[in-house]
């Protein structure tokens, strides 16, 4: 059966995990995280994903992630939940959204291993197995699609887009082109993202290749500015982006790399600086150091003051 089109419009949001201070899973605090992401206006939530620190997760945390995202957004916005990992574990996932009544399913790339083109569609193909959830297949590290392959997963009805961690924008220029000029319905309603961390630094790039959504880990500690340099985005106004990038996202991009990991981190200390109930970060990942954050601090608040100077 094919699938109905999906709209994902607006500024995605991926809200963070909370943990107590034992690092077990805080549902209060994540409840609290998701009414912030949706007052601020976020377009989607997708949680236990990338940002959501899903790779730390059990699969009943990740049930119960759902659950409750669901019961705080009331239908107000689409709550999507990630899956993957090992095949076995990725098509229990996506059961799971789909029993849990997820509006979708982002699908992050095999554990470990990886294999040639045909094995990843078939990876893709067992992980939906009968299942009529829609999924967005996360296509990075493990996962990395050529044109042609990326272009038999419209075999897959399921499957309504694809979102790019890769970071390469030919080939996801090769990509886009090879499947809008299949010339079919389904082809033009499938949809790609942007996924790269700090996606905005790179937004200007991927949209002129045809890929205009992407989500935003600023969202979840600096909305304001998330939003702002979205709609500069959308109305082609390069001054504000110029402006946001050089006074605020390039500086965050510089303090994120020095440290593996930080993609994830540095946004819960973030979180943590304006007053949000997140916790620390499961290992393997690591707190920045006292000094980061101050730096942290600070580059969050030139961001503000650039904003307000717009």
């Amino acid at each position: 059966m094919a699938q109905t089109a999906i709209e994902l419009d607006g500024l995605l949001a991926f809200p963070l995990t909370p943990f107590t201070e034992d690092l077990e899973l805080n549902l209060d605090g994540f409840a609290e995280n998701v009414e912030s992401h949706i007052a601020a206006g976020a377009g989607a939530l997708f949680v236990a994903c990338g940002t959501g620190e899903f790779s730390s997760l059990s699969v009943d945390e990740v049930a119960a992630l759902l659950a409750k995202a669901r019961e705080v957004a009331g239908g107000r916005v689409p709550v999507w939940v990630g899956a993957g990992g090992g095949a076995a574990t990725a098509r229990a996932g996506v059961a799971a959204a789909q029993a849990g009544n997820a509006d979708g399913v982002l699908l992050l790339p095999p554990y470990l291993v990886t294999g040639p083109q045909e094995g990843l569609v078939d990876y893709v193909r067992y992980a939906v197995g009968d299942t009529s959830v829609p999924v967005i297949v996360y296509h990075r590290s493990t996962g990395v699609f050529t044109a042609p392959a990326a272009a038999k997963l419209l075999d897959l009805p399921s499957v309504v887009g694809i979102k790019d961690g890769y970071g390469d924008v030919e080939a996801m220029t090769r990509i886009v082109t090879t499947i809008r000029a299949l010339g079919t319905q389904r082809s033009a309603d499938f949809l790609f993202f942007n996924g790269l961390p700090t996606a905005e630094v790179s937004a200007k790039a991927y949209a002129a290749a045809g890929v205009a959504r992407y989500s935003s880990a600023v969202h979840c500690f600096a909305p304001e500015i998330a939003h702002r340099f979205h709609r500069a985005l959308a109305e082609e106004d390069n001054a504000t982006m110029d402006a946001l990038l050089a006074g605020f996202y390039l500086p965050l991009v510089a303090l994120r790399d020095e440290t593996p990991g930080f993609a994830v981190s540095l946004v819960k200390a973030a979180a943590r600086l304006r007053g949000d109930k997140v916790g620390t970060v499961r290992p393997p990942l690591i707190e920045p150091t006292a000094e980061q954050i101050d730096r942290l601090g600070k580059v969050v608040e030139n961001g503000f003051a650039v904003l307000k100077g717009l």
